[in-house]
């Protein structure tokens, strides 16, 4: 069988309130670990402010990563955000990669290929000077960068850091569809997209909203993996009358294990997932110590 990754991205900055998202350290611990007993591989971390609203707090990521590492069973992919400030509380390029820099057990870090207009809340800003800075942390840090690519164009950025040697290689690439100002989420899309990275990389995907499902099951179809959760999704379905079925992370993940399994491949461990990804084996007890667990 082969083995599909499964990333889930439990909350978001900008993931609207009034749905079941979490946003305490002690919430997003919780259902981070409830994914990886699901069969996820990776948790994609945002934290949230006091008053709900995402922020890049060195704190709370501490905090978050502690208390999923306090379950010594659990070997689950650590993968945090780079960009997960908001409005209310906005980051400079230094908060944005503070994290990444202080932390112990970050295994994977966000990488956003480029800057364009996020509809219509403004500029998601990622500066030539952000994106060297920050691919040279990650290799210094033996942080897996997690290359999100939002437009074609962002190709050609990450091709152009590879070149000058502030990205490791091969790479991984997560494509982001459906976010206004980006592409679409449409198979096509997606198709294009995997046909122009290099041989040799590994890659992911996700439809935010109404792509959700298309783009899962044509990442799947073209041998890639899968991300999932309520940054991307807050929506499960609908019931027979039509009215919405709200989401939450534990069904989106019991979701994508079924249709992995469907399709007739097996979720990859974590264990699988770091030796497709190039990541270290996970020293749980050298973590947890330096955790101060």
């Amino acid at each position: 069988m082969a083995k599909t990754i499964i990333t889930a991205a439990l909350t978001g900055a900008v993931t609207p309130a009034g749905y079941k998202i979490p946003e305490t350290p002690q919430q997003i611990a919780d259902e981070a670990y409830d994914a990886w007993k699901l069969g996820a591989a990776v948790v994609h971390l945002h934290m949230r402010a006091p008053d709900g609203l995402g922020a890049m707090d060195q704190e709370r990521f501490r905090e978050t990563i502690r208390r999923i590492r306090a379950h010594e069973d659990c070997d689950i992919i650590i993968n945090c955000t780079s960009s997960g400030a908001s409005k209310a509380h906005p980051a400079t390029d230094e908060e944005r990669m503070a994290h990444h820099r202080e932390l112990p057990g970050i295994e994977m870090g966000s990488y956003d290929a480029g800057t364009f207009n996020w509809m219509p809340a403004g500029v998601f800003l990622n500066t030539p000077q952000f994106l060297e800075k920050l691919g040279d942390l990650y290799m210094e840090r033996g942080i897996k960068p997690e290359i999100e690519i939002f437009d074609t164009g962002m190709l050609g950025i990450t091709e152009h850091f590879v070149k000058k040697g502030h990205l490791p290689t091969p790479c991984h690439y997560q494509f982001c569809l459906g976010v206004p100002g980006g592409m679409s989420a449409t198979v096509e899309h997606l198709q294009y997209l995997v046909t122009h990275i290099p041989a040799g990389s590994t890659w992911s995907a996700f439809g935010v909203g109404r792509g959700h499902m298309p783009i899962l099951f044509a990442a799947l179809a073209l041998g890639g993996h899968i991300r999932v959760g309520m940054e991307d999704n807050v929506v499960f379905g609908v019931d027979e009358s039509g009215k919405k079925i709200l989401a939450t992370n534990h069904m989106l993940v019991e979701r994508a294990v079924a249709a992995v399994r469907a399709y007739g491949n097996r979720p990859a461990t974590p264990a699988e997932a770091r030796a497709m990804l190039g990541i270290p084996a996970f020293d749980g007890p050298a973590v947890r110590a330096a955790l101060g667990l």
